[in-house]
């Protein structure tokens, strides 16, 4: 499966993490009043596109060549970019209109990417004990 991602990143995990992104960024930047209810809190509606994206971006930098530093601390950056990126969105809400910037939907954010995180590295470490013992 690693042997797939790596020889299709850019199909399979650079194009849907870039798509994702876009997607997560237009909604985003939707007025209030055309945002859909889906009758959920906010913050579960939060703490599943930032647990999906940290997937996303973890995948990706711990695939990616070019910088080594990514790909060695792949954990922290993913927990540091994310965590910039969702301040910098809640910041960008106040010029929404019917949108706000909330602290508490930052902190869903940097929960849920340090969840996704920890569930990424879980199921890295069994797939590679699963590998190895073939």
């Amino acid at each position: 499966m690693l042997d797939f991602l790596e020889s299709h990143k850019n199909k399979v995990v650079y194009l849907p993490l870039a798509i994702y992104w876009t997607v997560l960024l237009v909604a985003t930047s939707l007025p209030g009043s055309d945002l859909p209810n889906l009758r959920i809190s906010d913050k579960i509606e939060h703490f599943i596109a930032y647990f999906i994206l940290a997937l996303f971006l973890i995948l990706a930098l711990l695939l990616q060549t070019r910088f080594q530093w990514f790909k060695r601390k792949a954990n922290f950056a993913t927990i540091l970019i994310i965590s910039i990126y969702a301040g910098l969105d809640e910041l960008h809400q106040i010029f929404i209109p019917g949108r706000s910037c909330d602290l508490r939907d930052w902190i869903t954010d940097f929960m849920a990417t340090c969840f996704a995180v920890l569930v990424f590295n879980v199921f890295f470490r069994y797939l590679k004990n699963k590998m190895a013992k073939r």
